[in-house]
């Protein structure tokens, strides 16, 4: 696991990668920055009363309020405009790892859509629940890896898998892997949590778990063949 995970974080800056990887983080970062004009916007007019120096103070505080939140919804928004590239990026993995064998399909629009949806959705909710355990004092870290790992490691390892086989074919195989899949997903978890790293995360992900789905795959057919 920790060796597709070290070669996943080195394919995604190698030559292949890098317009895919741009163009992510492009996008990426101007939805961040709407999102943090927009933000402040709404916050400065529902602070512009008092006294100066209070609505100076609550203004301070909205702006680290803002910077905290963010941080929170990076794993969010990162992966639902990383969701345009996932296809192109599993693609140069399966590729690399297999050049002879069978490639997988790409994920039809309108389901890829629907699941990066569904996904950004979870991962919200997720993290406002983190967030909301900010004060508290280890259990908010705890609760972020474990929230994080759990989640992440069930879509993403879903997405790879959907390349090749079914909804329930993926989500079989996922649930039969339960703990490993769970264990990579507390790898993502932890490359998240990384500043500015956390938004090349959704195509480490998406290499990781390319890998380690097509690790599984062999090793199920391995012993398929065995038994």
């Amino acid at each position: 696991m920790f060796d597709d995970a070290f070669a996943a974080f080195a394919q995604i800056f190698s030559p292949p990668f890098r317009a895919t990887l741009a163009k992510s983080l492009a996008l990426t970062i101007g939805v961040l920055i709407v999102a943090w004009f927009a933000l402040d916007r709404l916050a400065v007019a529902y602070l512009a009363f008092g006294p100066p120096w209070l609505a100076t103070a609550l203004a301070i505080l909205a702006a680290l309020g803002l910077i905290v939140g963010l941080a929170f919804l990076v794993a969010p928004i990162t992966s639902l405009t990383a969701g345009f590239f996932l296809d192109d990026i599993a693609l140069l993995v399966e590729r690399e790892i297999d050049p002879i064998g069978p490639i997988g399909r790409p994920i039809p629009f309108g389901t890829a859509a629907l699941l990066a949806l569904r996904f950004a959705g979870l991962a919200i909710l997720v993290n406002l629940v983190a967030l909301a355990l900010l004060f508290a004092p280890g259990v908010n870290v705890f609760a972020f890896l474990i929230a994080n790992g759990y989640l992440l490691g069930r879509e993403y390892f879903e997405l790879a898998a959907m390349r090749f086989r079914s909804f329930d074919e993926a989500r079989a195989m996922r649930q039969h892997f339960g703990l490993t899949v769970f264990l990579a997903g507390l790898i993502i978890a932890g490359f998240i949590a990384v500043p500015v790293l956390n938004l090349c995360a959704p195509l480490f992900a998406t290499a990781f778990m390319t890998r380690l789905h097509k690790r599984l795959s062999m090793s199920g057919a391995r012993l398929a063949s065995v038994g």
